[in-house]
């Protein structure tokens, strides 16, 4: 049975033993512009992207600490990239699946970050890291384009500081939110590389 999805790029990505060398950023963005967030359950013209949303983590990331590492900021970039293969499935399905689910996904992301320069696995202090600036960007999905009270949400999520609670989201088009996280990364990886020259 065929266990590989051809990409745009042409790429043939193997899902049982995905390799570094068969995985492109543009692939990636295109996937991940066109899987809705909240499975597809928001406000506005167009679903919010899992592009957009990783844009806005990794926002959330620069603006808590403007200092961090060009590194973390592009594990903030990715942390969702697998799911250009895997799409954005709501976390009480992902334990309802179990371990094996999650077992794939974290393969796909170790090729990812191998691919682009990043430690295969990352550590406890980035995911922390990573995983604050999502649940700030969670609540404001939530309140803002998901239908969730301020209430229900700081509940689940946490309330945002201070500095980032009035940020205003507005899904964009796909088009738009796979230009803007290419835009980004090209960034990302510019300043990853005068840093390591450094």
């Amino acid at each position: 049975m065929r266990a590989w999805q051809r990409m745009l790029s042409g790429r043939r990505l193997d899902l049982i033993n995905p390799s570094a060398m068969d995985i492109e950023i543009e692939d990636i963005a295109h996937g991940l512009s066109r899987v809705a967030r909240w499975n597809g359950q928001t406000t506005g013209d167009h679903a919010f992207s899992v592009a957009q949303h990783s844009v806005i983590v990794e926002k959330i990331c620069r603006t808590l600490e403007p200092d961090a590492d060009r590194v973390w900021l592009m594990a903030a970039l990715l942390h969702d990239a697998s799911e250009y293969v895997v799409g954005d499935m709501i976390s009480p399905f992902k334990n309802a699946l179990g371990v094996d689910y999650r077992a794939f996904e974290d393969k796909l992301m170790q090729a990812i970050h191998i691919r682009f320069g990043l430690p295969a696995v990352i550590t406890p202090q980035l995911k922390k890291f990573v995983k604050r600036a999502d649940k700030i960007s969670a609540y404001l999905e939530a309140t803002q384009i998901a239908g969730f009270s301020d209430l229900e949400s700081r509940k689940f999520f946490g309330p945002p500081p201070l500095t980032i609670q009035d940020w205003k989201i507005e899904p964009l088009s796909a088009n738009a939110a796979k230009a803007e996280y290419i835009a980004r990364f090209s960034e990302l990886l510019a300043e990853m590389q005068e840093q390591s020259a450094a």
